[in-house]
Parts: C-alpha cells; sequence; structure tokens
C-alpha cells in the first residue's frame, strides 16, 4: 500500500498525482539544475572544490559554528554526529519520535554501539526538566553513561513543532551542567526560521553540533551538511570516509544547495500558508478525531474509530489523484513543499471532506 505506515512505495506515481508524501518528494527546478552546470569543481577530499567551500562558508555563518562538513544525506549526518560525541555502550537521550529513533533504521546502535533512551515528549518536544531526570550518574560501572542529548528543529512526527527557543536553551543548559554533548537534528530547521524570525543560528546556540539538510522543504535532490567546532569536524571527516562518505568533484552538488539558500527559503511561507488551510479544513471533519497543532509544513491527523483505517484513506486518495502517508493504524501525515501549489491545497481539501465525511 503506498505510504503505509511510512514504508517504501511500491512503484512509480501514477501520472498527475499531486504528492503530499513528504517534502522530500519535490524535484529540483530546471534553474537549480542549470547551477550545477556552470559550478566550479575540484576535489572535495584535498579542499579543491570551490563551490563546496562556498557552501561550507555561508552554512558556518548561518549557523554560528566553527566548521562544517558537506554529507550526502541528513541521516548520514546525524548518524556521524552520534559517533563522534558517544562511544560503544554509552547512551544518548532521544523524543520517542525523534528522526533518529524512528527513521535511520537503528544507526545509533548499529553504526556507533550507542543504545537510545527514548522519552515521551509534547508534540516531539522534551522539557529540560525531562532531560534532567533521565541523565544516568556518571562513574558508574554498571549502567550506560548519558554523552548525548539530541533534539528535532522542527519536529516532524510532532506535527512540524517549533521549539521554542527557551525549551531549547533549557534543554542545552540542563545537559551542559552535567557535561554531556548536544545535537540539533535541523532537517527543517529553516522551516522554524521562516515561521519565527528567529535567526538559524540562534537556535543553535549552545548546541555542540547542527545537521541542516536540502533535501526537505529546500528543494534539493542532495545534500546536508553538518556543522560544530573545528576538532568535531575533523573527527566527522574521518567518520565519514571510513563509512564510504567521501565525496569528490561535489561542487556539482552544492551548487544546487546554494540555490537553495538563495532562493527557496522565504518560499516556505507558502507551504506554511497550506499547510494551515489543510488542517484547517480537517478540523471541522466528523470522522477526524483530532489534528495535531500545524505551525510549519506538516499535517498530522488521527481518523475516528467511525471512519476508515489509515492505509484505506491513502489508497482512496491515490484514486483520486493525492498521495499522503499513513503512520499509524488511524494517523495520517500530509506534506506540504514546493511540489504542490495552491490549486493542488484546495483540491486536497474538497477530496478530504468528502471521504472524512459520513454519507
Amino acid at each position: 500500500m503506498a505510504g503505509s505506515y511510512g514504508g517504501k512505495q511500491a512503484g512509480p506515481l501514477p501520472p498527475g498525482v499531486a504528492d503530499f508524501y513528504s517534502d522530500t518528494k519535490s524535484m529540483p527546478s530546471r534553474e537549480m539544475r542549470q547551477a550545477a552546470l556552470h559550478a566550479p569543481l575540484g576535489d572535495e577530499q584535498k579542499g579543491e572544490d570551490p563551490t563546496t567551500t562556498e557552501l561550507l562558508t555561508r552554512v558556518v555563518a548561518l549557523l554560528g559554528k566553527e566548521d562544517a562538513l558537506f554529507m550526502p544525506s541528513a541521516t548520514m549526518a546525524n548518524e556521524i554526529a552520534v559517533a563522534v560525541h558517544c562511544r560503544p555502550g554509552d547512551e544518548m537521550i532521544c523524543e520517542r519520535s525523534s528522526h533518529i529513533v524512528n527513521f535511520e533504521g537503528g544507526g545509533p546502535g548499529y553504526l556507533a554501539g550507542v543504545q537510545t533512551h527514548v522519552l515521551d515528549g509534547v508534540n516531539g518536544m522534551l522539557s529540560p526538566d525531562q532531560v534532567a531526570a533521565a541523565l544516568r550518574p556518571k562513574g558508574n560501572l554498571y549502567i550506560p553513561e548519558t554523552s548525548l542529548v539530541a533534539v528535532e528543529q522542527t519536529a516532524n512526527m510532532g506535527g512540524g513543532a517549533v521549539w521554542p527557543l527557551e525549551a531549547l536553551r533549557g534543554v542545552a543548559g540542563v545537559a551542559a551542567a552535567a557535561e554531556v554533548s548536544t545535537h540539533m537534528d535541523g532537517a527543517r530547521l529553516m522551516n522554524a526560521v521562516v515561521k519565527t524570525g528567529t535567526a538559524a543560528a540562534t537556535y543553535a546556540e549552545g548546541y555542540d553540533s547542527v545537521t541542516l539538510c536540502f533535501t526537505k522543504g529546500l528543494g534539493c535532490p542532495f545534500g546536508a551538511v553538518l556543522a560544530g567546532s573545528g576538532e568535531f569536524i575533523q573527527r566527522a571527516w574521518r567518520l565519514r570516509q571510513i563509512i564510504g562518505g567521501g565525496l569528490r568533484q561535489s561542487g556539482f552538488m552544492a551548487a544546487l544547495c546554494l540555490y537553495a539558500l538563495d532562493h527557496n527559503v522565504e518560499r516556505l511561507a507558502d507551504d506554511h500558508r497550506h499547510a494551515a488551510q489543510i488542517a484547517a479544513a480537517l478540523e471541522d471533519l466528523e470522522l477526524v478525531a483530532a489534528v495535531l497543532p500545524t505551525e510549519t509544513n506538516i499535517v498530522i491527523f488521527d481518523i475516528s474509530s467511525d471512519g476508515p483505517a489509515a492505509t484505506e484513506l491513502v489508497a482512496e486518495l491515490l484514486e483520486r489523484g493525492f498521495l499522503v502517508g499513513a503512520f499509524a493504524e488511524r494517523r495520517i501525515r500530509i506534506v506540504t513543499h514546493l511540489g504542490v501549489d495552491q490549486d493542488d491545497t484546495d483540491r486536497l481539501c474538497d477530496v478530504l471532506a468528502t471521504l472524512l465525511t459520513p454519507r
């Protein structure tokens, strides 16, 4: 079943389907593709690719960090960050619905020998008190040592929730006081920036490492950047090489990311507006049990017990030209992005009203 429980889709979509499954499904524009054609190139592993260097310089300034490293994906960036911050047998603290816990294939355990201590937050966000209570005391030979606290901005399965700055700083402060490292999975950090007007570096303050992804709302087919201290990035570089993530003429892809920073950031407000419209339409439907607060570009809602199962609704929507995702037995996720427009949004709202109203 297409989109079932966040799993792999079976085959290509039929022509003309409006794809609301994920913002990773957007296609690079002609202008973005053309940006790569004239990008100066060199060997990135030797520091000779000027386009990649330009991208890293931009991201370092954007996030307020010392250094950065280009990666194929945000998942690789997150997993390398975990491996740098932790030793095998250590423990990291994450919110239960976070991407690192649910959508990275068990990477912390498989790649770094790190176990996760999952906490139940509110819409994907933890409180400083929760983190403080979960920290393991140091020096006990019988229990794992807490080495890392990871947060996700915005919180994907929390409905694209934006962590308040006060909460982020509170969590970072608790970790710092305990001499525990912090990592921000900022896959959709720019959504939070556009929504609130708060600078990316302000959100990243107090976090030892930050991942910024270009394949979500920014519309690139490839690429993420991991940022942190100079020493951290040197260790991350070595791990990237070990697992086969070393790059050569990466400027061809870095040019797409530079184009995204120049052209695709402010337009995230359009995605937020479309998501808010869909959420508002769902609130009034009889077969909708609940809609998570919708702050950015992700709409998550639960179907009532009288309505269809999530996989059934996904199938019915696909027949009518829309792809969304089923992420639990009665839970649906809808994501807006530059690949769907106002007309797609209007039509989706109409079809949802038809399918989620008792007949």
